[in-house]
């Protein structure tokens, strides 16, 4: 009994599809769509039988919008944290989306190939870092509870590359993951372990939409 009371879990979601304001790379904007709506009222009513005690977000809108609508089916407030938000994308910003730059960046990432990163921006170290701050503080904070997490591809892509490399159950690739994509992570004394996708949700492209 001691052990399961000591083991956080976080449920950790991609934003639901978004439109943006501009077409250039690195968009801090965003808001959601028809579908992201949809895939975030989705994402609330699968996790009413989780337990969910908390619900984070990532300081992007996006991510906002998509934690509030989760968050008013479950009956909770969102806490936006510092440190899930999107990769910086340095040189690329505002730039045309060159799927020739940053689809191949995501796969390294998720293979846990951490050191490449985008000239003037992050590489995938300082992303999963910065993500895992967050989640260690959450399983202080929270011990024994499970959290919904919602922040974006490029930076799930490199936490899951961090934990979890090689693992069943991860994405394909940065294309492999739709709005309000889920995935389960447990943290107990030995620290944080992939549990496998939580859930799919169809409709939106991967972190190739403008790295959101």
């Amino acid at each position: 009994m001691r052990a399961a009371r000591s083991l956080t879990r976080v449920v950790l979601a991609r934003h639901g599809e978004a439109a943006y304001e501009t077409s250039g790379s690195g968009d801090s904007g965003g808001s959601l769509t028809a579908l992201g709506r949809s895939q975030a009222r989705a994402l609330g009513q699968e996790l009413r039988a989780e337990g969910i005690s908390t619900v984070v977000c990532s300081e992007l809108s996006r991510a906002v919008q998509t934690a509030e609508i989760s968050a008013g089916v479950l009956g909770l407030p969102v806490h936006v944290r510092m440190g899930l938000q999107e990769y910086d994308v340095g040189d690329e910003r505002g730039r045309p989306y060159d799927p020739g730059l940053f689809e191949p960046l995501m796969l390294a990432w998720l293979r846990g190939d951490l050191e490449v990163g985008i000239p003037g921006g992050e590489d995938g170290h300082q992303v999963a870092g910065r993500m895992l701050l967050v989640l260690d503080d959450l399983a202080r904070r929270h011990r024994g509870a499970t959290v919904l997490v919602v922040s974006h591809g490029g930076a799930i892509l490199a936490l899951l590359g961090a934990i979890a490399r090689g693992r069943p159950g991860l994405p394909r690739d940065g294309n492999d993951m739709p709005g309000c994509a889920t995935y389960s992570l447990q943290h107990d004394a030995g620290g944080w372990r992939f549990a496998g996708p939580a859930s799919r949700r169809g409709g939106q492209d991967g972190p190739g939409e403008k790295t959101s």
